[in-house]
């Protein structure tokens, strides 16, 4: 098979593991979960995973570890661009 595929797949598996705990959180929290978001994060993290592999000249352990930390990283720079609406009470 080949290196490419291989490496996609393992950043796959790195953001469905980081997903999962993301997952487990929601539902401990009782939250809503939107699932087009989870496999957006997961579809990222396959993209992450092949390119560390063919940067990296193909190492799994980087490609899993990539998928997994890669879309976190993305995640929080998202986040810290979020805009979000301020309320300021009167006394």
């Amino acid at each position: 098979m080949n290196e490419t595929i291989i490496a996609g797949m393992l950043g796959c598996l790195g953001g469905m593991v980081r997903g999962l705990v993301g997952l487990m959180k929601a539902f401990t929290a009782k939250r809503q979960i939107n699932w087009q978001y989870w496999l957006l994060t997961v579809a990222i993290a396959a993209v992450i995973g092949a390119f560390t592999g063919i940067i990296f000249n193909f190492d799994y352990r980087l490609s899993l570890l990539s998928g997994y930390a890669g879309t976190d990283v993305i995640e929080g720079i998202y986040k810290s661009f979020k805009i979000e609406k301020v309320y300021v009470r009167g006394k």
